[in-house]
């Protein structure tokens, strides 16, 4: 079906050095301009951050720090870009969550007005996720064909999770699986510590993300002013630190966690 535009659209997607808004940098840029007659226009770029691309958003992207060293900065295009995209609307996946913010925040850096006001905002996933619910019930519609009776009973609620089980075992049992890196694997397979691995959402150290494990498996802070540094350096450098964590209302767990790296640090030294 063909879009009915009154005015252009840009769909975008941005390429980054990592995925805070605030702090991370833009090193691609691809559009596709959709004009009211079904005309496409296209804007492909590689930007130089003005810092490092590390190693993992390599790896994701294939864009190194060679590929960006001549490439200008969002500075340089700053202009053009906002040119090209005009009054347009702006789609993308996942972009009113991230794209538009980090767009909009690049654009304030160099000092360019950048109005959101009168544009449409349109983000193909929040489609996607709202009329293809990750609800238990919608899973069991989808891989049991049955509606759930008495659902939000916990016997019920239960006893559908594992007949999903069942199905996504009997469906995916020979299904690729690819990952980031491009590694195939079969992995839903009927033995609990594959799909422990498999289900695993995040390489979180507790149980609330407040800690996560980096490339290295090195445990890191994950919020505040410390986010992305290794714990025992933050702790090393600043002692008071692991005081406001274990008097600050953190979970328990979280609390164990820290307590953990602290001791084993403090044996080190």
């Amino acid at each position: 079906m063909e879009l009915n535009l009154n005015k252009p659209i840009v769909f975008f997607d941005l390429e980054t050095t990592g995925v805070t808004v605030g702090k991370d940098h833009i090193i691609q840029i691809g559009m596709i301009k959709v004009m009211p007659n079904g005309e496409e226009r296209l804007y492909n770029q590689l930007v130089n951050p003005g810092v490092p691309i590390p190693k993992n958003i390599t790896q994701l992207t294939g864009i190194s720090n060679a590929d960006v060293a001549t490439a200008p900065s969002f500075k340089e295009i700053a202009e053009e870009l906002k040119e090209f995209i005009g009054d347009s609307d702006l789609g993308g996946y996942n972009s009113n969550k991230f794209d538009v913010p980090l767009l909009v925040e690049e654009f304030l850096r160099c000092g360019v007005d950048f109005d959101l006001n009168g544009r449409n905002l349109v983000d193909v996933q929040n489609i996607f996720h709202k009329m293809e619910q990750r609800t238990l019930a919608a899973a069991y519609r989808f891989y049991c064909h049955k509606e759930i009776e008495n659902a939000h009973t916990a016997d019920a609620d239960i006893r559908a999770t594992l007949e999903v089980l069942k199905a996504q075992l009997d469906m995916y049992k020979d299904a690729v699986y690819k990952d980031i890196d491009g590694k195939e694997s079969k992995p839903v397979q009927n033995d609990m510590h594959a799909l422990s691995i498999f289900s695993r959402a995040n390489n979180w150290a507790d149980l609330v993300g407040h800690i996560y494990y980096d490339d290295n498996l090195v445990p890191c802070i994950n919020f505040g002013k410390h986010k992305g540094k290794p714990v025992a350096d933050v702790f090393k450098a600043e002692p008071s630190y692991y005081d406001w964590m274990m008097k600050a209302d953190f979970p328990l767990s979280t609390k164990r966690i820290i307590k953990q790296i602290y001791e084993l640090n403090r044996l080190k030294h």
